[in-house]
């Protein structure tokens, strides 16, 4: 992912600011457990102690320094875990403390790979997504409400809005579930206002959680930004662009169908969608289109694409939008 200096950078920062938080907050840790336990910082010290003691016999060629060391410091972490327990603390009170564990909250793993976490800042920063997060934390299945779709039996469908809706959450779970290992996507389709992007966000929510990365574009913002690259004099930004949308974890391409079709977005989106799938890289659609309206949209090897390699997800009932509007007057 080709980031500039000054975005490199404005990311390292926001590193810089997570560590000194949690340095803090460790910090605020430590002085109340010493103020309640006095004898956890007599063994910390006693630690420190130690660690320079059995360092410095190293150093001199004692071979056996380092094995005494572990096996000292093991003592003393029990004996300390023991004592937190015992005063109502939690066993890893005092353990340090990562917003991501896999970097230690310094972009890079230990083999020198760009964390998932970067990737992720990275997407947010080139793409501006960091509103999505904000949206996510509104709209997840915490806040999900079933009590918007009718239990009135449709009969041309043989089911009600409230028992499509319950099915449609059960497939995007089982998606969720088996992420990491079982590769699909997914087509949300049905009339606007029915839940469908809240849905897709309840999903991009919680695969977030499970640090894979994930690129959101409305319809017509993904085809104009691969048009400014696609025609820019720039074969960097290009490339870097087409690279993201084909190795993102998860794309989520919103409201398919609302974009100005024509045979560059026909020809992109094949592409891309092609592309995804080759690398078993998942892809969520969402789109007010029926399916015999994407078949005419489109050409009909997108078409095909789509039915064949998606799990196709319908929601319908009344707009729930408008419903919500009423409920707050």
């Amino acid at each position: 992912m080709s980031l500039q200096n000054h975005q490199y950078q404005a990311i390292m920062r926001k590193y810089d600011e997570i560590q000194l938080k949690n340095r803090r907050l460790m910090n605020k840790r430590k002085n109340e457990v010493y103020l309640e336990i006095p004898k956890i910082d007599e063994i910390d010290k006693k630690i420190a102690d130690i660690s320079m003691q059995q360092a410095k016999k190293l150093l001199n060629g004692d071979s056996s320094a380092l094995i005494q060391l572990k096996k000292k410091l093991s003592e003393l972490s029990k004996e300390k875990q023991k004592l937190l327990s015992e005063n109502h603390f939690p066993a890893d009170y005092l353990k340090p403390i990562y917003t991501c564990r896999d970097c230690k909250d310094s972009g890079y793993t230990a083999d020198g790979e760009k964390c998932h976490c970067f990737v992720q800042a990275s997407i947010d920063l080139l793409y501006t997504q960091s509103n999505i997060k904000d949206i996510l934390e509104e709209e997840n299945f915490n806040t999900f409400r079933m009590d918007f779709y009718s239990s009135d039996i449709d009969e041309q469908a043989g089911l009600s809005p409230l028992d499509c809706a319950t099915k449609a959450v059960e497939r995007a779970k089982y998606f969720i579930r088996n992420f990491s290992y079982d590769y699909q996507n997914i087509l949300l389709y049905g009339n606007t206002g029915i839940g469908k992007t809240f849905l897709t966000n309840c999903i991009a929510k919680e695969i977030l959680e499970k640090s894979f990365s994930v690129l959101y574009f409305s319809a017509a913002r993904l085809f104009a930004l691969l048009g400014d690259a696609t025609f820019s004099k720039t074969d960097i930004i290009d490339n870097t662009i087409q690279q993201d949308i084909v190795e993102c974890d998860l794309l989520i391409i919103d409201d398919l169908g609302t974009e100005l079709t024509n045979a560059f977005v026909s020809t992109s989106l094949f592409t891309c969608l092609n592309e995804r799938h080759l690398r078993k890289k998942a892809t969520i659609i969402s789109t007010n289109l029926s399916l015999n309206e994407i078949r005419d949209k489109y050409s009909e090897r997108i078409s095909s694409r789509i039915f064949q390699n998606y799990i196709i997800i319908k929601l319908y009932g009344d707009d729930i939008r408008s419903k919500k509007r009423l409920s707050n007057i």
